[in-house]
């Protein structure tokens, strides 16, 4: 008996991205009405923008039935994930970069993953071998260096870590994103490495990955933040509240 389609929703968290979220939007609303084969929404996390992104956003989600916002008010694509995926009913959430600089048909792959092949989180990975990236050496470098830390560090054996497109279950959002500290750009890693620590199944899945020239992620600070974040989840998994963490009897603080 087959199982009924999952709702997907698809999280963009935006900052400051007024120029780029309509347009943006329209390519992702056209491509899933064509060629995704599951239910979906569009969920806009808008992130604390003082450039017009929030009124853009609003006036999306009364144009369109399926893009929703979610305003926050407040910076961090970590927060703005917590926030959204939490929020949503839905079976299956996601979330991509308003760049879209990964292929939107690796969505229908990640969250087939999840509904078809039992996986809890699918993460869009580009340093898979059957991935074609296309960015500069200095990203190429930090990237791969990043990774080989956290696998040296946390002994993990996912690839992408910090790749900006990724599903998740229901049931990650509910037992495994309050356990989630960070709030900004970490979020990702930290979600990971608790979800496999927890003997949560995870799915590397190749991507077409083309670098945005407009990214304004400060390399250098992020992955010194990364660093650090690193060696405090090494702690925590060390710690007697790893060891005693319930997720039932945790209140969850998005502050």
């Amino acid at each position: 008996m087959s199982r009924p389609d999952p709702q997907v929703d698809l999280v963009v968290p935006v900052l400051n991205e007024a120029h780029v979220l309509e347009q943006s939007v329209e390519t992702i609303r056209e491509f899933l009405t064509k060629h995704f084969p599951y239910p979906w929404r569009v969920v806009v996390a808008e992130n604390g923008s003082k450039d017009g992104t929030l009124e853009a956003a609003r006036a999306l989600a009364e144009r369109y039935d399926d893009v929703a916002v979610v305003e926050l008010g407040q910076r961090g694509r970590g927060r703005a994930l917590r926030v959204a995926w939490t929020k949503s009913q839905a079976d299956i959430v996601a979330y991509c970069d308003v760049d879209i600089s990964t292929e939107l048909e690796a969505l229908e792959k990640v969250c087939r993953a999840i509904h078809e092949e039992g996986y809890d989180i699918a993460v869009g990975s580009r340093l898979s071998r059957e991935s074609q990236v296309t960015r500069g050496f200095k990203r190429e470098f930090i990237s791969r260096a990043y990774n080989l830390f956290i696998k040296a560090v946390l002994f993990t054996s996912f690839a992408d870590a910090q790749c900006g497109f990724k599903a998740v279950s229901r049931r990650i959002v509910d037992e495994i994103v309050p356990e989630v500290r960070d709030q900004a750009w970490f979020f990702d890693t930290e979600l990971l490495v608790l979800a496999e620590k927890r003997g949560y199944r995870v799915k590397d899945v190749p991507v077409h990955w083309v670098d945005d020239d407009d990214s304004r992620v400060k390399i250098v600070s992020t992955a010194w933040e990364d660093i650090k974040g690193v060696m405090r989840v090494r702690r925590y998994l060390w710690s007697r509240a790893f060891r005693d963490y319930a997720p039932a009897q945790r209140e969850e603080s998005v502050a």
